[in-house]
């Protein structure tokens, strides 16, 4: 979904180059650099406003977070949290996501996330979707060859089943496939951070969920 464009969200981010990157192909191999500490890089393709990479890294301080969106006032929203919180584990990259084997080194990412990500509802439009097998090839490019996890959430039903299929042609391995994450365990609840899309959308209908490894 498209945002309004946002007049105080270039200037923003142009004042807080400690949270957003802007020549990111200088930091291939480097982005360990962009972080207080070396720990685990996980990205998410599709970060929004923000509200599921802030939650994770305030969760998860031994991980580094790299939000990526192509819409630069969803992004500005993205930093104006890291900024409030402070968080030294996020960093925000304002790119369409495709090809992130261009900005990231074999091996240099741990996990890559996609959440509620354009469905592109239309056959015609498959290859435009963040989980047909070229958008595959690129997360297996930038990923260990041990244990290479991707975590995928929608609400669509179509898209989900459209990622079953292709996850499972490009080869994956299925550690969850779920239905209706929203009426799962408690021990799984209480480790999902929601996106805002997810907080507003749950009560309309189940949210699905894939964890799925990358083989060799």
């Amino acid at each position: 979904m498209r945002v309004r464009k946002k007049k105080w969200a270039e200037p923003y981010m142009a004042a807080h180059p400690e949270y957003v990157v802007n020549e990111p192909e200088k930091l291939v191999g480097k982005w360990e650099s962009r972080f207080k500490k070396s720990q685990p890089i996980h990205i998410e393709v599709g970060s929004g406003k923000g509200q599921f990479i802030i939650g994770m890294a305030k969760q998860n301080p031994d991980i580094n977070y790299i939000g990526i969106d192509m819409q630069e006032s969803v992004l500005a929203m993205a930093a104006q949290k890291a900024v409030e919180d402070q968080l030294d584990n996020v960093q925000l990259l304002l790119t369409d996501g495709a090809n992130v084997d261009t900005i990231f080194a074999k091996g240099e990412v741990a996990k890559v996330y996609l959440n509620f990500s354009d469905p592109w509802p239309k056959t015609r439009h498959a290859k435009r979707r963040l989980t047909y097998k070229t958008f595959l090839q690129s997360y297996e490019n930038i990923l260990p060859d041990d244990n290479a996890e991707l975590e995928f959430k929608t609400d669509n039903r179509g898209l989900f089943e459209y990622s079953l299929v292709s996850m499972n042609n490009y080869g994956m391995k299925f550690e969850m496939v779920n239905l209706d994450l929203h009426h799962s365990s408690e021990e799984v609840l209480e480790k999902n951070v929601e996106t805002e899309y997810e907080q507003k959308f749950k009560v309309k209908g189940p949210i699905y969920k894939i964890v799925a490894q990358f083989t060799k």
